[in-house]
């Protein structure tokens, strides 16, 4: 039987090698005064950026530049919105990963309202409703990790306080231009990074209390993806692997953005936002850990939970073992993570001045959205087990 289930807003998608071509005129199509948000660097001094902005030169456009160099704030996007809004942008093109995408959705939504973005961001402030409108979003990844091309989350930080989400279905991109070419660049710590991000996104929807048939089918196949890239990725390029990375992380987006996450993300946020952890790298390193953990948990308490043979399966998959079922599975599932862990050298919590004393305000402040859809609910000391054991 297939229970009732619902899928949000999609934007609309062209993937695949070479697609960055068609940016200029699905831009254009909104309008000739573009509003640009990339990375502080990366982008504008590869040679796509050359050849974009001849692009639209010759289509009579003009744009305006804002660059985000670290992990969006609060000040920076309003600060933005009032030095622009008045500008009246046909359109915001986000290139870069996923802190210069979410300051382009963010921008993007409150361009034209022009108030705060703290008035909408969840668990700070009055968490107004958003009424919009929104300024056409066009969302170009340039790395593969965060899926933020697809999803209608903007996330924010503000250091030693909090990261946080401005969502709302209008800020989900108009158009996803997912182009793996542009990941060509990214150095094998970005890599290892992003693409743990992804496949954390890709397991936690899999397992997630609001997993449905066709999210399912989504996670399997970003997942499998994963598995046959993301090492080959990290230790050498291809453009085989980086269409499978690049097409995973796209399935990560569409994927949370139905299903919530779990426990990793759970962590993830107060880590971000209370130590200098790099999203992906708090993902990479806690995974495996946390995918024990509520293994352990559910066998403990609730050995009827569907998700405990959703974790076999993977573990069948990766070992492409067809007799291989229930624990040893779910085993041979964990050793892999670890043994990724080792292979990517994610580094430990205590690298990025993590410390045991620290560990009550991070399980205090881990439990928010994601930590709802987790397939079991954690206890304080299961979650500073999973902090722990990285530690």
């Amino acid at each position: 039987m297939i229970l009732p289930f619902s899928i949000a807003r999609l934007p609309r998608i062209e993937f695949g090698s070479g697609v960055f071509c068609k940016l200029p005129d699905i831009a254009v199509n909104y309008g000739k005064h573009l509003l640009l948000v990339t990375g502080a660097r990366s982008f504008l001094a590869s040679p796509h950026a050359a050849w974009l902005f001849d692009a639209l030169r010759q289509r009579g456009c003009s744009w305006e530049i804002v660059k985000v160099a670290v992990e969006p704030a609060p000040t920076f996007i309003d600060t933005t919105v009032t030095a622009l809004r008045e500008e009246s942008f046909a359109a915001v093109i986000g290139i870069g990963g996923g802190s210069a995408l979410d300051a382009a959705k963010a921008i993007a939504g409150l361009l034209k309202p022009g108030n705060s973005v703290m008035d909408h961001l969840e668990g700070v402030g009055p968490e107004l409703p958003y009424r919009g409108p929104a300024t056409p979003f066009i969302a170009v990844p340039t790395t593969a990790g965060t899926g933020s091309e697809a999803t209608k989350n903007a996330v924010l930080s503000l250091a030693g306080q909090f990261k946080k989400s401005f969502r709302d279905d209008q800020l989900v991109a108009e158009w996803a231009i997912v182009d793996p070419d542009l990941i060509a660049t990214c150095p094998p710590h970005l890599i290892a990074a992003d693409g743990m991000d992804a496949f954390t996104q890709l397991l936690e929807s899999f397992v997630s209390t609001r997993s449905n048939p066709m999210t399912d089918a989504l996670a399997r196949s970003g997942i499998m993806a994963v598995k046959d890239s993301l090492l080959s990725l990290h230790a050498e390029q291809s453009a085989e692997a980086r269409e499978k990375m690049a097409y995973a992380s796209l399935l990560s987006g569409i994927c949370l953005a139905q299903t919530g996450l779990g426990s990793v993300h759970g962590l993830a946020a107060p880590l971000g936002a209370f130590f200098p952890i790099p999203h992906g790298v708090a993902c990479g390193t806690l995974v495996a850990t946390a995918t024990s953990v509520n293994i352990a948990a559910m066998e403990a308490r609730e050995p009827d939970n569907p998700a405990l043979p959703k974790y076999a399966e993977i573990g069948r998959r990766f070992a492409m073992q067809k007799g291989l079922n229930g624990k040893d599975a779910r085993n041979f599932l964990i050793d892999t993570l670890r043994n990724w862990e080792t292979q990517l050298a994610l580094p430990r919590l205590a690298a990025c001045r993590l410390a045991t004393a620290d560990f009550s305000v991070i399980v205090a402040n881990s439990r928010g959205s994601s930590m709802k859809t987790n397939p079991i609910e954690l206890t304080d000391e299961e979650i500073t087990r999973i902090l722990a054991a990285r530690l």
